[in-house]
């Protein structure tokens, strides 16, 4: 899909702010992973330790790089390709975990999620172009995600808020598991359901509106942090590299005797 304000899009300037929050969100994701394999594959307390520390920022670090996906929408030439191309990657990734670490299998990650929703987004994406922007529809996306956290729990809601308990013929079903819905057998070692994380990525569709249109502060146009920045420029070809490089670095380590 050729989005209608992309010629506008064109004309700017690389916002680097945008590419230097991709590149911190994987730079703290790739980290987060290096402590995961450490710990769980090779058992190191150490490692333990500093992946239950930085367990509870994953989430925001996970969201921050969604929400820069679905800004990203808007200044694609064609999301259907873009997602088309991605899908078969993250498929070779759960083959792959499947064969190499079946207790760790990643069934539907983060690379499965930003796939569906860029072949979503190439599909419907020009309905939502109808729906003005405001930032109540960023709040309510917000509003939605809260609102869908809780479905692993069984229920939709928070505080006062809920509707419980949800239909377990939800939760019996396997094909369900991309939305949000799994039961207690079902482990993946990377899990981004489209509920609630889909409310991220639209999120960050609204927001792209403005930065597709020019309408952002000229001060996000500068580079400050230039690391972060060719980070963000390579953010999906380094999400996909990184757990082979962990694996073959934690394996290279392990074999000269430094761990294990």
């Amino acid at each position: 899909m050729k989005n209608s304000i992309e010629p506008q899009a064109e004309r700017r300037s690389r916002l680097h702010l945008m590419d230097e929050l991709r590149g911190f969100a994987v730079f703290c994701m790739v980290f987060y992973h290096g402590f995961y394999t450490l710990a769980f594959l090779y058992e190191l307390k150490w490692a333990t330790f500093l992946f239950w520390f930085f367990t509870p920022a994953e989430p925001y670090f996970a969201a921050l790089f969604i929400f820069i996906s679905g800004i990203s929408s808007l200044l694609s030439r064609s999301n259907l390709r873009r997602g088309f191309r991605l899908l078969p990657i993250a498929l070779a990734v759960t083959a792959v975990t499947l064969l190499i670490t079946p207790q760790y299998t990643i069934w539907f990650g983060i690379l499965h999620f930003l796939a569906i929703n860029m072949i979503l987004f190439g599909l419907f994406g020009k309905y939502l172009e109808k729906i003005p922007f405001s930032w109540a529809m960023v709040l309510l996306c917000a509003v939605l995600y809260y609102f869908t956290k809780t479905i692993p729990m069984g229920y939709l809601g928070f505080g006062p808020v809920s509707i419980l308990p949800l239909p377990q013929v939800f939760y019996q079903q396997a094909w369900l598991v991309f939305m949000g819905f799994y039961g207690s057998s079902f482990t993946s070692s990377d899990y981004f359901p489209l509920l609630p994380w889909g409310f991220v990525f639209l999120a960050g569709t609204f927001v792209g509106r403005l930065v597709a249109q020019g309408r952002v502060p000229q001060w996000m146009y500068k580079s400050r942090v230039p690391f972060f920045s060719v980070m963000g420029r390579w953010a999906l070809a380094i999400y996909i590299a990184h757990q082979p490089v962990i694996y073959a670095v934690c394996w290279l380590l392990k074999r000269v005797g430094l761990f294990g």
